[in-house]
């Protein structure tokens, strides 16, 4: 073996190696998530802890399928996380077509307007965003919580449905055109449909990011009834001698649908994602 052929294995063991170490590190804290919600709360609370548990206990799902609260803050936030999708993906489609196809004067200012807001972190606004919540009446409900996450995701997803449409000719518009579609009508039967990749990326990134949303949740909800999983698993489950088995178990079926989500759509995510960064 020359020395040209022992470096080239070297630096592939070398990667293999550290791609496996950063993948340990990366879903260690989800196996550990995992193995504390099989363990008993004695077992958990061990100074020496186990990797494995030594009696498998599903007590932890048990008690949050018997409990009643868990399942409303579960279906309070599917609820708010599959609004707050479409309404993302509606204003992202009619603002990214205008942004890709409308080029005005303010067009640098309002893109530049996006990346600022993007920026700013969420919790530097909540006062104010509560403040005008509140002059509406929007606290304290699942309308005010959607409209305010929207606005959150929209700058993001905005730019990114601009770059997909960029990516479109515009002789396909002129073409259809000419046949008489107005513009509305060729953006819903002849752009959309070139777009699906975006418009899943853009709906699979709202529905995710909304699905962890805490800040705004607990900022913008008070009653009880109305809270979502994030919301509802620290107010209800955690406190200064917390149910380690309760709280895990929870955790594991809160990750349950974005599992899924990923699982059957990550292709499109990945091709929307990757699609959209290409112009021509």
């Amino acid at each position: 073996m020359n020395n040209r052929s022992f470096l080239r294995i070297s630096s592939s063991l070398f990667k293999y190696l550290a791609l496996a170490v950063i993948f340990l590190f990366l879903l260690f804290p989800v196996y550990w998530m995992l193995v504390t919600s099989l363990k008993t709360n004695v077992e958990s609370y061990r100074i020496v802890p186990s990797l494995w548990p030594e009696n498998i206990s599903f007590d932890g799902f048990n008690t949050l399928f018997r409990d009643g609260k868990f399942l409303v803050y579960y279906k309070n936030n599917l609820i708010v996380s599959a609004i707050a999708a479409v309404i993302i993906c509606i204003i992202s489609i009619l603002a990214g077509y205008a942004l890709s196809r409308f080029h005005f004067k303010w067009n640098v200012i309002l893109l530049a307007t996006f990346s600022f807001s993007q920026m700013m972190p969420v919790i530097s606004r909540l006062i104010s965003l509560y403040s005008i919540m509140r002059r509406l009446g929007l606290t304290d409900s699942h309308l005010g919580l959607v409209l305010a996450i929207s606005a959150t995701q929209v700058p993001f997803s905005v730019s990114l449905m601009a770059s997909f449409f960029d990516a479109i000719p515009r002789d396909l518009e002129e073409a259809a055109w000419v046949d008489g579609c107005g513009r509305l009508k060729t953006l819903l039967r002849i752009i959309m449909p070139l777009v699906v990749p975006g418009i899943l990326a853009v709906g699979i990134y709202s529905f995710l990011m909304t699905w962890d949303d805490y800040l705004h949740a607990i900022t913008l909800v008070r009653s009880p009834q109305l809270w979502t999983l994030s919301q509802g698993l620290k107010l209800t489950y955690l406190g200064e001698v917390s149910d380690w088995q309760l709280i895990n178990s929870a955790s594991i079926l809160g990750a349950v649908p974005m599992i899924i989500l990923f699982f059957f759509f990550q292709k499109y995510m990945i091709k929307g994602l990757v699609a959209g960064a290409v112009k021509g």
